[in-house]
């Protein structure tokens, strides 16, 4: 009986630590219970808070504290304090805060389970700073005494007068006054660091007013006496020296600025002091490049903005390597207008090129994008029936031959009858040519032949895949230089330099005409040459003055229209004369 009874009692044993196990097992870890302690000792910009951990959730706590914001329930991720210890109650200390500001605040404690959070408390910081004091002047002064004291400003305080005796002390009625503070004491530093859209200046805060300053920097405006309502930076607080660094200005404008301060009593604001920004530099973007051939092509810019100051220069310029520059090979375009085409030229065969447009003022020189293209590896020329090969050039829409015409013979390999006798020529109705002075040897190579209108008519002068242009065509030729820039102004209908070539013309005074300054004809690289031209009577006239070319267009049974240039004349016009004459021919590409 004794050894069943002791069996028992280790069975029991066994159970009970059994069962202790498996309700330990079955024990669940929380995150801690806290409850937030109200906030107290609010200030300026502090405040004191806390908590107590009154459940630990069956863990080691790994941090606890408080946390705050300005929204509402706080947690772990705003601002908060980290205090050590576990169960029980403990304070924080709420820093860095703003005045006047409404703050929410809990407190915290963590375990392995998670965090816990207390009950939300709010507050609100003070709006008014620590008193402001100045300490008076000592007086009295004895060998064992003196007297001082200090001046509170900007206060609001209440006074009872009072009487004590043997049954107690008892008070009068309660008035309040307040000291009284005044607009902070500023001036405005003088603008320096001038440029065209920034400028540096700043201020001085000699006196707070007995109020702190909570505001300070400089404001700016066109128009006279600038206010915090304008423009305007914004640079601490507080008494003394401050500068100030202003942006987005415009160039080449008048400014107004003041510096100011604000306290509790309003904003003073410094002297007025003005100042002009400089001129910035323009903007301008790239033309497409076009017409490419093996050593020319066709680019421009358009300054979208001249910075303040009016470009003194610009055009594109190019080189082989990445971002060209002035200091590489340029044109120098006409100013005063702010588009504006560009004649590349001196190109070497099949190579590739880096363009940018510049445009130059008194702030320096700006460019545009960077544009590539590879020059073609010959050429683009066009051969008549009897091999004469001409240079082409693509203006617009158009592509011209860049040469008279000398062909001999029609594209159908019929002869053309040359014509040198005066009476011949002057009773022909029928296809003929002839060479100027009926010189061929000094005058073919660079003139070309001198044709009648009646050649023209056959509509087989010009080689395949090209022909005689109508008037309309030639007239397509000017409207589009005139559009574009070619004009000797870079704008309006003064195109005829842009056509002539850079030599062969009479001299002129005048540098707008084909034969002033010819250096820098033919941005339009058409290379118009004064051929002069024969009278229906045979005469020769004008070689180095004029320059004739017929029009497919007939006017009447006796005329017919044709263009003119002269070396003196600024304009490329059309008009009629007799179909016996004889004037050179430009050849155009049929579409």
């Amino acid at each position: 009986m004794k050894n069943i009874f002791r069996i028992s009692i280790v069975i029991l044993v066994i159970l009970s630590i059994f069962l202790i196990h498996s309700c330990k097992k079955k024990e669940k870890l929380m995150p801690p219970s806290l409850i937030t302690t109200a906030v107290t000792e609010i200030s300026f910009t502090t405040a004191a808070s806390g908590g107590d951990l009154t459940d630990i959730g069956g863990a080691y706590i790994t941090a606890r504290g408080v946390c705050w914001n300005t929204s509402g329930t706080p947690a772990i991720l705003d601002s908060k304090t980290i205090e050590i210890g576990g169960l029980g109650s403990f304070t924080s200390s709420l820093t860095q805060l703003t005045p006047g500001t409404k703050y929410y605040v809990r407190a915290y404690g963590t375990n392995v389970a998670g965090t816990g959070y207390g009950n939300e408390e709010s507050f609100t910081t003070s709006q008014v700073a620590l008193l402001v004091l100045t300490t008076t002047t000592i007086t009295s002064i004895t060998q064992t005494t003196a007297v001082s004291g200090g001046k509170l400003q900007g206060t609001t305080y209440f006074v009872r007068s009072y009487g004590t005796n043997n049954a107690g002390t008892s008070y009068g009625n309660e008035i309040s006054f307040s000291t009284t503070a005044t607009l902070p004491t500023i001036t405005t530093t003088a603008a320096s660091l001038i440029a065209g859209n920034t400028a540096t200046s700043g201020g001085n805060i000699t006196s707070d007013g007995g109020s702190l300053v909570t505001a300070r920097g400089v404001c700016w405006s066109t128009s006279y006496s600038p206010t915090v309502a304008n423009s305007k930076t914004t640079d601490g607080s507080g008494t003394g020296s401050f500068e100030s660094n202003l942006y987005g200005l415009t160039a080449r404008t008048y400014y107004y600025l003041r510096a100011y301060a604000t306290n509790i009593v309003g904003t003073a604001y410094g002297t007025q002091i003005s100042f002009l920004t400089l001129a910035g530099l323009p903007t301008i973007t790239t033309s497409a490049i076009i017409g490419i051939t093996s050593t020319t092509a066709i680019s421009g810019g358009n300054v979208t903005s001249d910075g303040g100051a009016s470009p003194s220069a610009h055009g594109v310029c190019w080189s082989t390597s990445s971002n060209p520059t002035i200091a590489n090979s340029k044109t120098s375009d006409c100013t005063g207008t702010v588009v504006f085409p560009s004649s590349i030229t001196g190109l070497s065969v099949g190579t590739t090129y880096y363009v940018r447009a510049y445009a130059t003022n008194s702030a320096g020189t700006a460019y545009g994008d960077e544009l590539i293209f590879t020059t073609s590896m010959a050429n683009a020329t066009v051969t008549d029936i009897v091999g004469n090969t001409y240079s082409t050039v693509a203006i617009g829409t158009q592509v011209w031959m860049a040469e008279n015409l000398k062909t001999v013979k029609l594209n159908d390999g019929s002869a053309i009858p040359l014509v040198t006798e005066r009476a011949a020529w002057a009773a022909l109705v029928t296809p003929g040519y002839c060479w100027y002075n009926n010189d061929s040897a000094t005058y073919k190579a660079t003139y070309g032949a001198l044709y009648n209108w009646y050649t023209v008519n056959t509509g087989k002068l010009c080689p395949m895949g090209w022909h005689i242009p109508a008037d309309t065509e030639w007239d397509t030729l000017i409207h589009y230089l005139m559009n574009n820039g070619y004009g000797f102004q870079c704008s309006g209908s003064d195109i005829a330099k842009s056509l002539a070539a850079t030599s062969g013309w009479n001299t002129s005074s005048y540098i707008g005409y084909p034969g002033g300054d010819q250096a820098s004809n033919n941005r339009s690289g058409f290379t118009a040459l004064p051929a002069g031209f024969r009278f229906d009577d045979f005469t020769f006239a004008y070689l180095g003055s004029e320059a004739e070319w017929w029009s497919s267009t007939e006017y009447s049974s006796t005329q017919a229209y044709y263009a003119l240039m002269r070396y003196e004349l600024e304009y490329m016009f059309i008009s009629t004369f007799p179909k016996k004459f004889g004037y050179s021919v430009r050849c155009l590409k049929d579409n």
